[in-house]
């Protein structure tokens, strides 16, 4: 029966198909030598989906809409002579805006005033994982390093998971922490400052430019945090790896800039940010530039400024654009 079946199978494939079948015979007859047909193949591809970008703090308060004689992509900017307290540009420099990895330079003013000692060992632990932005760290759990290394991996490479820990292991814990970072905003005079995590991963750490000034002025005399924020590299032992860790900011390999000390900082609501003290053309100064547009906006605003500056004469008029 199976065999009746089959037979009848072919021989329908064959009425319906008579063009296949006269080639198959065909085929038959042939000798082995084949021939090869070219085929062309068809790539189906998904069409791409436009995923609009989110809006910074800034573009949502219509901080970009103010020119500035520079067409800085940041919303906001201020450098300020630090000798002599003279502002020399501005630009929007009492919006309040999230400040991202800004926050860490509090981070670390905090951990070194308290007197902690740098060489002892602290260790990432599940609480340190970012359940904020979810972002991925190289520290893994379980990573042991001391106070200083988490320290300068938190300035120089914004280690978020080292910042976590450092505010962490404060006496009273974080809680403790985040308020002694208040209060020495409030001490230093930084009104329009508030701060809720270490990190700067959370949108609510927000600060304005001219707070920031203030932050950048202290910190940038306390020694360790000069040198531990303008490191270019280090290697560290993480088990029985040596991992490298690099600078978030390529300024500093730049033989144009002699800068004292630095911080970048990003998240989606804050923009692409970046405060530094350096010394250029006679003077100290402080810079800060908040809310960027761009993946190296803040760098080219930076040079723009730098090179703007040093087109000044002695006795400079300042530059103001307010909203």
């Amino acid at each position: 029966m199976k065999t009746f079946a089959a037979a009848f199978l072919s021989l329908s494939l064959l009425t319906a198909l008579p063009s296949v079948a006269s080639a198959a015979a065909s085929d038959n007859t042939r000798s082995k030598a084949t021939t090869t047909r070219k085929v062309k193949s068809v790539v189906l591809r998904k069409t791409a989906v436009a995923v609009p970008a989110v809006a910074t703090f800034g573009q949502v308060a219509g901080l970009h809409d103010v020119d500035d004689p520079l067409a800085l992509k940041s919303s906001v900017a201020y450098v300020l002579d630090q000798n002599t307290n003279e502002v020399l540009f501005s630009k929007n420099p009492q919006a309040v805006l999230p400040i991202a990895s800004i926050t860490k330079l509090m981070t670390a003013l905090v951990v070194v005033e308290a007197g902690l000692p740098l060489d002892e060992k602290i260790s990432v632990t599940d609480d340190d994982i970012d359940t904020e932005k979810f972002t991925h760290s190289r520290l893994s759990v379980g990573t042991t390093l001391t106070r200083g290394e988490m320290l300068h991996l938190a300035l120089m490479s914004s280690e978020n998971r080292a910042a976590h820990a450092l505010g962490r292991n404060y006496p009273g814990g974080l809680d403790a922490f985040v308020a002694a970072m208040n209060a020495k905003a409030l001490s230093l005079g930084m009104a329009d400052t508030h701060y809720v995590e270490p990190t700067g991963l959370s949108s609510r750490n927000q600060s304005s430019a001219a707070d920031l000034a203030k932050l950048v002025n202290v910190t940038s005399q306390v020694p360790l945090l000069r040198d531990l924020s303008t490191s270019r590299e280090a290697r560290v032992a993480l088990g029985k790896r040596m991992v490298q860790f690099r600078s978030t900011n390529g300024l500093l390999s730049s033989p144009l800039w002699d800068i004292g000390l630095q911080k970048t900082g990003f998240i989606n609501e804050a923009g692409k940010c970046l405060v530094m003290q350096a010394r250029m053309a006679g003077r100290q100064l402080i810079m800060v530039f908040l809310d960027s547009s761009g993946k190296a906006s803040r760098i080219a605003d930076a040079e723009r400024m730098r090179k703007w500056l040093a087109t000044l004469p002695g006795e400079t008029a300042t530059v103001s654009t307010k909203l």
